[in-house]
């Protein structure tokens, strides 16, 4: 689990595709999150989940599944681009964002920045498995980093960047046009299923447990 809170930016040192395969090796370099980071471990990347699989330096190494390519915007990355990188909560730390569980719900535009007094309101379209769970006031997640809604709209959402987020993430780097990783709040998510009635065709934990009794 994470929260949303960007430790660093690092920055792509290679985005190796293998040949003839649809996954890629995606090397980083890094200082804040390498500590006590071990080869296994989980690192969000630009808001994705991913394992480290080799730690050179102060340099992570992932391989990337094709899947994790199809879902999200990393295949986007290039040598030197800046990404948002934070290491999985500790039990006992404060969840200063909200709930990141690194779970791509889909790729969102950059379709404007504008300046309101020392901030900023940034515009992203997203897809309908982010809207239907964006509400005002609520949380989401944009590359990695945990957001407050300020509007949304039927194709996008709205969010305000302070000062201090816009300096200490990849969104200095971003401009109107480029894809962002995005992920909705998870409660939004359970609140919906456990709302969905129940059918004949479905089986609840207690007939499943009977029946493996049988």
């Amino acid at each position: 689990m994470f929260t949303g809170l960007v430790e660093e930016v690092g920055r792509v040192t290679a985005l190796e595709a293998k040949d003839g395969a649809g996954d890629a090796r995606l090397g980083l370099s890094a200082g804040t999150v390498t500590g006590g980071t071990r080869v296994g471990d989980s690192i969000l990347v630009n808001g994705a989940c991913l394992t480290v699989d080799e730690i050179e330096g102060d340099a992570l190494v992932f391989y990337t599944m094709p899947e994790t390519l199809r879902r999200t915007a990393l295949g986007d990355l290039e040598e030197g681009s800046a990404v948002n990188l934070e290491r999985a909560m500790a039990a006992g730390g404060r969840l200063g964002g909200h709930i990141v569980q690194g779970h791509v719900d889909g790729v969102g535009e950059v379709v404007d920045v504008r300046p309101e007094d020392d901030a900023e309101i940034w515009t992203f379209s997203a897809p309908e498995t982010v809207l239907r769970y964006a509400v005002e006031k609520g949380s989401v997640c944009v590359d990695g980093i945990s957001l407050t809604v300020v509007s949304v709209e039927r194709d996008r959402f709205t969010v305000s960047i302070l000062p201090h987020t816009r300096a200490n993430t990849n969104l200095g780097q971003l401009g109107v046009g480029d894809r962002v990783n995005l992920e909705a709040d998870v409660v939004g998510k359970y609140v919906e299923r456990l709302l969905q009635p129940w059918t004949s065709e479905r089986v609840t934990p207690f007939e499943r447990r009977t029946e493996d009794a049988v």
